[in-house]
């Protein structure tokens, strides 16, 4: 099943994000975190995709097709290009349709300033053109509430929203986010640039520290006064901080919801128990 079918039906659609083991675990250390999370009804589940772009690498497409055949779940198959050539991403596509696999999230990739960049794909935009001319695959693309880091201003990174609708891309999920009027700032930037395509919303529910530090200084998110103050609160106590985190998701898909977002995109961290204390907190006002 392709994505873009879920959308438009009147619901808020609620999808989920995991990824794959690291390389010093079997792939099939995911399978149980897969068959909790089936039993939550999600729409659909991504699977993110490791870093170099390496196209020997068949454990994303692996997951991603166990999700569909197995579990019965449409699945979305993240797909980076910055270190990959047309050669590679062929390869990959002819991996995901022999695995039935339908959906792509194509992503330029994070640059790793000590592996030279091969400029084959310099953007997204590409990738998710290039995808649309080799295969029927329904393409999903990232978009940042606050801006791309490497974006000069909000209006530059909306215009280069709109060349990847224009290459292809049929629904956007966002980067994660913590003050929700961000997000809804940035969806009256995108009706006023025409942008019309289904907006997930991407959510992730801090459960320590160290997590949101990392991920704050990846994506450059900012972090309210209100959720600054929560971490400060239970930063010494993790079962603490693990509800307040799930507490302060919860309070923000809420809102998003009231305020009619097309959809929820759960960023999981792989935590079974996370994503079904936020689904039965939510499942109602889906």
């Amino acid at each position: 099943m392709k994505i873009s079918s879920l959308f438009g039906n009147g619901r808020t659609v609620l999808s989920f994000e995991v990824f794959p083991p690291k390389k010093t675990s079997p792939v099939e250390t995911i399978y149980s975190t897969l068959a909790e999370l089936k039993d939550l009804s999600p729409d659909f589940i991504s699977v993110t995709y490791g870093a170099g772009g390496n196209a020997a690498d068949t454990t994303t497409c692996d997951i991603a097709a166990y999700i569909n055949r197995e579990l019965g779940i449409p699945s979305a198959a993240h797909l980076t290009c910055v270190y990959s050539t047309k050669e590679d991403i062929l390869t990959r596509l002819g991996q995901l349709k022999e695995r039935g696999v339908e959906n792509i999230l194509a992503l330029r990739g994070d640059v790793n300033p000590d592996i030279p960049r091969l400029h084959e794909f310099e953007y997204a935009s590409d990738l998710t053109r290039f995808i649309k001319e080799h295969g029927d695959f329904h393409v999903s693309g990232a978009c940042y509430p606050e801006g791309h880091l490497e974006a000069e201003s909000m209006a530059k990174d909306i215009n280069s929203l709109k060349i990847k609708i224009e290459a292809g891309a049929e629904h956007l999920m966002s980067q994660l986010f913590f003050d929700n009027a961000l997000f809804h700032n940035f969806r009256e930037m995108l009706e006023i640039a025409g942008i019309a395509v289904p907006v997930e919303a991407g959510i992730m529910p801090v459960t320590n520290k160290k997590q949101i530090e990392r991920m704050v200084s990846m994506c450059g998110a900012s972090l309210p006064s209100k959720f600054s103050k929560m971490m400060q609160k239970y930063e010494n106590n993790p079962e603490a901080l693990r509800d307040a985190g799930i507490a302060y998701a919860v309070d923000q898909i809420v809102d998003l919801i009231s305020s009619g977002v097309d959809g929820i995109h759960l960023y999981t961290m792989n935590n079974p128990y996370v994503a079904r204390k936020i689904s039965e907190s939510v499942r109602s006002l889906l």
